[in-house]
């Protein structure tokens, strides 16, 4: 049996993640979830030209949010992608910046139950799905 440590299970379940969002984005329009989301499920968004997908688990009373983005092109673009881990304090939001000089923010929630999307109206896509 083989055994991952935390960071590598965390970086392929992003992987993973990424992965899907795109295949998804191929297919049709690209999904949007903005939360809020629980541990482990995915939050995906566009920031401009910039995939977002971003997941969180409780990690000592905080969220320990992991973050990927990347470049929305066309299946035979180059890849290249970003990856941030921060962890928040219920209450706590990170500000992630993309081009043009567009951000969003990424919330933890009351006990770190939560992760939501914190952003300014012009930047939630139309037809965007919110979990309640």
């Amino acid at each position: 049996m083989v055994q991952f440590s935390r960071s590598k299970s965390l970086s392929a379940a992003c992987a993973l993640l990424a992965l899907g969002a795109t295949t998804a984005a191929l297919a049709e329009e690209p999904l949007n979830n903005l939360g809020p989301v629980g541990p482990r499920e995915p939050i995906l968004v566009t920031v401009g030209s910039q995939r977002v997908v971003a997941f969180y688990v409780p990690e000592r009373g905080e969220c320990a949010v992991s973050t990927v983005m990347w470049k929305d092109a066309g299946a035979d673009a180059p890849y290249a992608s970003s990856r941030v881990r921060v962890s928040l304090k219920p209450g706590q939001m990170v500000q992630v910046d993309g081009p043009q000089r567009q951000s969003l923010g990424l919330l933890c929630g009351a006990d770190a139950s939560t992760l939501a999307v914190v952003a300014p109206a012009e930047m939630i896509p139309t037809g965007a799905h919110a979990n309640n």
